[in-house]
């Protein structure tokens, strides 16, 4: 492995990279702040739960940290501070995201008209091939492999335009990840509860066995220094282990059964509990 390759962008330019991010994150807290303020006016009995608005801001506080300086500049230079940023982006902002519920408040705020149409884009059929938990987990794990044991690492890293673009797929795909698995908004076909838990247990394993083949330099593709790779690899064993558990206990706190199940199980066995009329 050779050193990290240097970073395009000078000095400079680092209070438009500061400025960007920023103002997109406090543009996306203060619209959903607005929103949810909006929804208790407007239905003051229903409300809005000041719990998915913590989470949700969060979420946005999670993504400054991985999206602003000290991370940013770090990462540019560090194959560590890549790793964390990656963390932060992809894994624990998301969770915080899609618990705050946005697409549940976003329909609390619309016309009946355009709740429908936003409802029928959700139960979309493309909407259900990309909510697959196979698809989710592809896009969020499945394309660790190909950036780190393929050049495509080295090569996003020394272009801006695609080091911006990294970072979108992160959030994009570790958000979608997040509502497969534990999201409370909507969904065109969740699946049930063992099929989620099993889908993160590949995800979880998935991660460990590429930190591990990180940390060991088998097959990855990363000019960084030795040390660097074997700490980045460390943070997306350890980071990543706490990321998913925290994921599998917002599973289990969202999960609810459905409603009339036990009752229509009962009613299902009703006939064989009676004794036979002779």
């Amino acid at each position: 492995m050779t050193g990290h390759p240097a970073h395009h962008q000078e000095s400079g330019g680092l209070p438009l990279e500061v400025l960007l991010p920023a103002v997109f994150v406090v543009l996306l807290a203060g619209g959903y702040v607005l929103l949810a303020a909006r929804a208790r006016r407007r239905n003051p009995q229903a409300g809005w739960s000041r719990w998915r608005t913590g989470w949700f801001l969060a979420g946005c506080a999670l993504l400054a940290a991985g999206l602003l300086p000290p991370i940013a500049p770090w990462a540019h230079g560090d194959f560590r501070g890549h790793m964390l940023q990656h963390l932060l982006i992809g894994m624990y902002a998301p969770l915080g995201l899609v618990l705050g519920a946005p697409v549940t408040l976003l329909l609390r705020n619309l016309s009946a008209g355009k709740g429908r149409r936003l409802t029928g884009l959700v139960q979309s059929r493309p909407v259900h091939v990309l909510a697959n938990p196979v698809t989710a987990l592809m896009l969020s794990v499945g394309t660790l492999g190909l950036l780190y044991f393929t050049p495509l690492y080295n090569t996003m890293s020394g272009n801006t335009g695609l080091h911006w673009l990294l970072h979108v797929h992160f959030l994009l795909a570790g958000c979608l990840f997040a509502y497969v698995i534990a999201g409370p908004d909507p969904a065109p076909a969740r699946p049930s509860v063992p099929v989620r838990l099993v889908v993160l247990g590949v995800a979880i394993a998935a991660h460990a066995v590429i930190s591990q083949l990180m940390y060991g330099g088998f097959g990855i593709n990363i000019h960084a220094p030795v040390d660097q790779v074997q700490g980045g690899a460390q943070i997306m064993y350890y980071g990543g282990d706490i990321a998913e558990l925290l994921l599998a206990g917002a599973l289990v706190a969202t999960w609810r059964p459905q409603p009339g199940s036990r009752r229509a199980s009962r009613t299902t066995r009703q006939p064989e509990a009676r004794p036979a009329v002779l």
